[in-house]
């Protein structure tokens, strides 16, 4: 069974350019063959600042809003964050996304394709890298980032120069290997979840 690939768009902001980069390395992927990729856009779940109130980890969730981004997260073998950089950090709203959940979460790789100026959304990217591995996230340091992205965007879509895709390419295969190596664990992982869940 292929692998699959949750490339999730970070930014919920009014005129963002987020979906555009994130359709282009969703297509790539796809094109690449290794994984079966999914776009995953966060402004559909309208996650409100985190209001569960329970401990995620304990996975009792009360709204709706939860409940299905839970099953979204739950369904990936390996993530790609498309993310922009807000104060030398990421956008709150993955900040949220990512504290609306645990276990969900766990055993699984991800990359990032960033964006923004001259720093390519590189400091988003190593903070929220250090913020994954609380979650048993295997950040990967192959990434994309597109420093003065705006040049390469054209009515919302991205025309991609080379480098991009010879990076993206060397994320997809580093990110599959690790996805691979880790399937055994994240299968066990939500064998046992599911058992927690049917004892409760």
């Amino acid at each position: 069974m292929t692998l699959k690939l949750h490339t999730i768009v970070a930014s919920t902001r009014p005129g963002r350019i987020g979906p555009g980069i994130a359709h282009w390395f969703n297509d790539f992927a796809a094109k690449h063959g290794k994984f079966d990729p999914v776009l995953v856009d966060l402004a559909d779940f309208n996650l409100p600042i985190f209001n569960e109130p329970e401990h995620p980890r304990l996975r009792n969730y009360h709204h709706a809003h939860t409940k299905a981004w839970s099953e979204s997260v739950a369904e990936a073998d390996a993530f790609v964050f498309v993310t922009p950089e807000y104060n030398f950090g990421p956008p709150p709203s993955l900040l949220n996304a990512l504290n609306y959940l645990v276990s969900e979460w766990q055993y699984t790789p991800a990359g990032f394709v960033s964006y923004g100026g001259v720093s390519g959304g590189l400091r988003a990217v190593q903070v929220t890298k250090q913020i994954l591995t609380t979650f048993k996230v295997m950040p990967i340091t192959e990434g994309v980032p597109m420093p003065m992205v705006f040049q390469h965007l054209e009515n919302g879509k991205l025309n991609a120069p080379d480098i991009y895709k010879t990076s993206a390419a060397a994320m997809l295969d580093e990110l599959h290997v690790w996805a691979e190596a880790l399937k055994s664990t994240r299968a066990k992982h939500k064998a046992s979840l599911e058992r927690k869940a049917e004892a409760a």
